[in-house]
């Protein structure tokens, strides 16, 4: 009776790891869009109640901004053109929260915030230390 159920936990333990990961790529990315978010509402200035009606919407949004990337990544022109659709129906929803100077500014404090990333990841990149590879001296008399 115990071998079955070590099988069955065996079979079913991969099933359960799988269901349990996030379709959005995983924690780190959660993490990056709360920092962004975080950026964006102390750089526009946002009461609580604000930053409150705020987080939901720019969080859909970020969702919105994966899937038209992940879709469109093959041609760049209507990549673009998409990104451009996709925050102007933003626009209109950030424009019921603030006022449409802090609701066009979101996008700017977002590109911003992904150029100081992507700036700290090649500063990250270029001071790692390249692996030393075991090159040992053979000495031959």
């Amino acid at each position: 009776m115990k071998k079955w159920i070590y099988i069955l936990t065996l079979c079913l333990l991969p099933s359960m790891v799988g269901f349990s990961q996030d379709d959005d790529g995983g924690q780190d990315n959660g993490k990056i869009a709360d920092k962004m978010r975080q950026y964006i509402q102390k750089n526009l200035g946002l009461s609580k109640s604000e930053a409150q009606k705020f987080s939901p919407v720019f969080f859909k949004y970020l969702k919105d901004f994966t899937i038209t990337h992940r879709q469109n990544k093959g041609d760049r022109l209507i990549l673009q053109q998409k990104i451009i659709e996709l925050r102007l129906r933003y626009r209109g929803e950030f424009k019921q929260i603030m006022d449409e100077q802090r609701a066009n500014r979101v996008f700017q404090y977002e590109d911003k915030f992904r150029q100081e990333v992507i700036r700290i990841i090649k500063e990250n990149r270029r001071d790692r230390v390249p692996p030393r590879r075991n090159k040992s001296i053979i000495i031959r008399d």
